[in-house]
């Protein structure tokens, strides 16, 4: 009987980018500048954070015995139990559901509880690099873009998966990525609703308990957006996106963007002027790459464009 490749036990080894930050100094405050509290080009620098944390750095190979339907995440508990448990990693649900789980498999960012061992493994051999060295970006990938026929391979042909922390965050430790920027940002843009706080009263006087329903299209317009999970997978596959410095990132912006399409919602003008800095939709550069990845299927790349619209017809009626 033959056994099919998705269920076939695999060894696969989880080739890891490992990082251990350097102890701090006691009294020595972290990032920042070196000037001090006060910058040397004008304003305070409290505030500032440093996106390289200074540590050591090595890459360290963990083989596992895996089936090809089983997740990346189950392999690293594996490992973590019986083999190193100094391995440092995030997750929580294990269902794709918080988002805490995201890093960078194969270079692509996306979660390690969503990602089958069948769809990202590769043979450990030069000939099946990536050539080009660069990012596709585009139209999103499903997994048979990514998946090799394992059916074909040759039973004794190593097999590996590289990880790494999520790009475009500071590293923390292994596989943990700091993505408080990005919450910072989320948090700047009020990402909950603000209606106008007066009542609806009927024709009799009475409050109108029904004010805030909605039709079916109204829910439409916002509700694929209410599913984002602020996993950063968005943030890491975006090439301006660093640490919400020079471009508040598409996470940010989708979580604004759900309530700008929200017809409740009474501050849609306020947060149009909350994007118009320099760090707002001026800085997206329309690359797309962020719609590449979203484990919750959100065309992250064309909302932040008609949000990108909304915006600049904003600044127009301004003018």
């Amino acid at each position: 009987m033959t056994i099919a490749a998705t269920d076939r036990v695999l060894s696969v080894t989880l080739r890891i980018a490992r990082f251990t930050p350097k102890p701090e100094r006691a009294g020595r405050r972290r990032g920042g500048s070196p000037f001090g509290s006060k910058s040397p080009f004008g304003g305070s620098n409290a505030g500032a954070r440093s996106n390289r944390v200074r540590g050591r750095r090595w890459t360290q190979d963990y083989t596992v015995s895996a089936h090809a339907s089983d997740s990346v995440l189950d392999c690293l508990l594996s490992v973590k139990r019986e083999q190193d448990p100094s391995l440092a990693f995030r997750y929580s649900c294990g269902h794709g559901m918080c988002g805490s789980d995201a890093v960078a498999i194969n270079g692509t960012p996306t979660l390690l509880c969503t990602a089958k061992i069948r769809d990202w493994v590769k043979p450990d051999s030069p000939e099946f690099a990536n050539e080009d060295g660069f990012r596709p970006t585009g139209e999103p990938l499903d997994s048979s873009d990514r998946a090799i026929d394992l059916d074909a391979l040759d039973p004794d042909t190593p097999l590996v998966i590289e990880l790494a922390a999520l790009p475009g965050f500071p590293t923390r430790r292994d596989l943990i990525a700091d993505i408080d920027p990005m919450l910072d940002q989320i948090r700047r843009l009020k990402p909950y609703l603000q209606a106008s706080g007066e009542l609806k009263t009927a024709p009799n006087g009475k409050v109108d308990a029904f004010e805030y329903l909605q039709n079916p299209e109204q829910l439409k317009r916002y509700e694929l957006l209410s599913n984002c999970i602020a996993c950063g997978v968005c943030e890491g596959s975006c090439p301006v996106y660093a640490g919400g410095e020079a471009f508040v990132g598409p996470a940010a912006m989708i979580l604004s963007s759900r309530f700008l399409n929200d017809s409740r919602d009474g501050a849609g003008r306020e947060r149009l002027e909350a994007l118009m800095g320099p760090d707002g939709s001026a800085a997206c550069q329309s690359v797309r790459a962020c719609s590449m990845h979203c484990p919750k299927g959100i065309d992250v790349g064309e909302e932040l464009w008609q949000t990108i619209q909304k915006v600049d017809a904003a600044k127009a009626a301004l003018q």
